[in-house]
């Protein structure tokens, strides 16, 4: 198994969410001049451009792997969340982890399940997991942001979840700024965020500022998450690897419902902030070495 054990240093990650409509070489193109080593490509539904199952096709695979290598950025975690208690969970999955298999990535992030689909989700599950080995590539189960009753919801739900499977490829990637729609109520969301760091592969790093309007993301440093507790405490896991995500296109409306902006976010705009945050995040880490 590849793991972060054979990593001598963290990874920092930089999602490609905020770049949500340009094309994939331009996005890695900005990543590089703005000092990113590795990509988090992102495929979620209503988070980014509509796409099917021919994003993640041989073809694709090899286009992918072009430009990585043409820009000079790495891959080593792939955000692709469905619900892994739907019909068809397994088919489409199967063909999500051999992507991220075949572009570099060690990790695949996605949703656990809606509640209502527990029992198709712990079928699937077991047989996503035997072919998560087969590819050497851990699954991480992501907490949702759009307010419904997940099987992850909060931290001890997914401690429940992961420890219940007790399987090195099924670990979590806690995201504190997804709590904040999903459970607002909740008194502290970094200190959620920091109970799952045990039973974790990666974590979103991602802040934000709620108003009259909803949830609206920002750099990392400018919200309210507290982001610097997190980093403070992954201190203690010096080698998990974290990735910057910022949805620039893209807010949660008082129902915590996605809204993604009609036009893509200019690229100034998203290189001013990543920057920002990736600065931000570096500083976190070194002030902790």
């Amino acid at each position: 198994m590849r793991g972060t054990s054979e990593q001598e240093q963290r990874i920092v990650s930089v999602s490609a969410a905020p770049y949500d409509g340009h094309p994939l070489h331009t996005t890695l193109e900005s990543l590089a001049r703005i000092g990113a080593t590795h990509v988090e490509p992102a495929f979620i539904v209503g988070y980014t451009e509509p796409f099917d199952e021919t994003a993640f096709l041989p073809s694709a695979i090899m286009d992918t792997r072009r430009a990585l290598s043409d820009a000079g950025i790495a891959c080593h975690t792939v955000s692709s969340h469905i619900d892994l208690g739907l019909p068809d969970a397994v088919e489409i999955f199967t063909g999500r982890l051999a992507f991220a298999a075949d572009i570099g990535g060690r990790i695949i992030c996605t949703n656990a399940a809606a509640r209502a689909h527990e029992a198709a989700f712990l079928r699937n599950i077991e047989i996503i997991l035997r072919r998560a080995e087969g590819f050497d590539v851990v699954v991480a189960l992501e907490n949702p942001g759009d307010g419904s009753d997940n099987l992850f919801n909060i931290a001890a739900d997914g401690l429940d979840l992961v420890r219940r499977f007790a399987s090195p490829w099924l670990k979590l990637n806690y995201d504190a700024a997804n709590t904040a729609s999903h459970r607002p109520a909740l008194p502290d969301f970094a200190s959620d965020a920091i109970k799952a760091l045990p039973e974790s592969a990666h974590a979103h790093i991602k802040d934000l500022i709620r108003d009259g309007t909803g949830w609206h993301f920002t750099a990392i440093g400018r919200g309210t998450i507290g982001c610097d507790r997190i980093l403070a405490a992954l201190e203690d896991y010096p080698t998990l690897p974290i990735s910057i995500e910022l949805p620039a296109r893209l807010h949660r409306d008082a129902d915590a419902r996605p809204v993604r902006d009609n036009t893509p976010v200019p690229l100034a705009a998203i290189e001013r902030d990543l920057a920002t945050s990736l600065q931000a995040v570096t500083s976190m880490i070194e002030q902790r070495r």
